[in-house]
């Protein structure tokens, strides 16, 4: 189909020539200044979105990585708490069974010049027994603790009684009925202990 335009008879040749020429020639996309401002893209405000979009992945990114790291480094914790006191009701039994030893010692009459050799030699053999038994205890983690002498700490030591003491300094675990036992730092069994306080004002006075 032919594109020329159809010019009025006895017009003028070069009006007509210049007609064919605006006719035949090709449009081409861009070109031309016929889109509007608003049409044409903003490169800058498509730059920062993209940016903030990079941002904001990164941001994520970050956070769930150091998420995972809290959560491996608390299941590493749980693991770790599992196997080092998992045997900790075991542990409690022993422990009874070295405090019933040192009862059964501590029950002995005090050793004397004239006692049969066969006394001499059932202590020294019971004392052995106890000393190798604490001995392996410790090699497994669990460590007696005497407190004797040493401040009262509600952590370790449980208070059966208190007595007025002019020989120690208030608040000083005078005697220990039992000592404590821990498993790996953790507690046991507390120290049963008797603690001194300071003596009444009229008993500084006599």
């Amino acid at each position: 189909m032919s594109t020329e335009p159809i010019m009025p008879d006895g017009a003028d040749p070069a009006l007509q020539d210049d007609a064919r020429a605006h006719a035949t020639e090709p449009h081409v996309p861009g070109t031309h200044s016929d889109a509007s401002p608003e049409e044409q893209p903003d490169h800058d405000a498509q730059v920062a979105q993209l940016t903030a979009e990079r941002d904001d992945m990164r941001d994520r990114w970050i956070r769930a990585e150091a998420e995972m790291a809290n959560v491996r480094a608390r299941a590493k914790r749980d693991v770790d708490d599992t196997r080092q006191y998992a045997v900790q009701k075991f542990a409690a039994d022993v422990v009874e069974a070295a405090e019933n030893l040192r009862r059964g010692l501590s029950s002995l009459p005090a050793q004397t010049a004239e006692e049969p050799e066969i006394v001499t030699k059932l202590r020294d053999g019971f004392e052995g027994v106890e000393r190798s038994f604490v001995t392996l205890l410790e090699r497994n983690g669990i460590q007696r603790i005497d407190p004797t002498g040493q401040p009262f700490d509600a952590n370790l030591h449980q208070a059966m009684a208190e007595q007025p003491s002019a020989d120690h300094a208030p608040g000083t675990v005078m005697q220990a009925w039992t000592t404590a036992w821990t498993l790996n730092g953790r507690l046991l069994r507390p120290a049963m202990v008797v603690v001194a306080k300071a003596p009444a004002s009229g008993t500084e006075a006599a």
